[in-house]
């Protein structure tokens, strides 16, 4: 948690405000995870932040959701086409690569579990950038890359 926290912060993925009149903050929880090896023996543990977007209502939180994805039948393409040209594939993992995305809305979320500022705890995370969970998340990532 505290990496994933370190990761938040380095990106300023949100700053603390004082909730407005007219908003709500939704929550987040945490996320834990054990991640494995090839062999099936124990890597390492994750977690990870993310918020309870089901909580966000259309129209009012969010206006449109975006999800990016690829067909297998682009994949196969791709595969087939490196296979017959003698190209070379790679492939790679972005750590937090939806935590890079920036939101054009103003969305409002209460600090994370063991991690409330004590010295403010009654202020809230104005998100900044996209996190996980979110229903503008994938949107502000393909904005990001695209």
């Amino acid at each position: 948690m505290d990496g994933e926290m370190a990761a938040l912060d380095a990106n300023a993925t949100w700053e603390l405000v004082a909730l407005p009149k007219d908003k709500k903050a939704i929550g987040c929880k945490w996320v834990h995870k054990i991640k494995h090896n090839i062999d099936g023996s124990m890597n390492r543990y994750k977690a990870r932040l993310v918020t309870k977007g089901y909580a966000q209502t259309y129209g009012i939180d969010y206006e449109e959701t975006y999800n990016p994805i690829a067909k297998m039948t682009t994949v196969r393409v791709i595969i087939a086409m490196a296979t017959t040209k003698g190209w070379s594939l790679h492939q790679m993992d972005v750590n937090n690569v939806f935590l890079h995305g920036d939101l054009q809305e103003e969305v409002y979320m209460e600090q994370p579990p063991c991690y409330m500022d004590q010295t403010h705890p009654n202020l809230v995370c104005r998100l900044k950038k996209a996190l996980y969970s979110l229903k503008q998340t994938p949107r502000a990532w393909s904005n990001k890359i695209g």
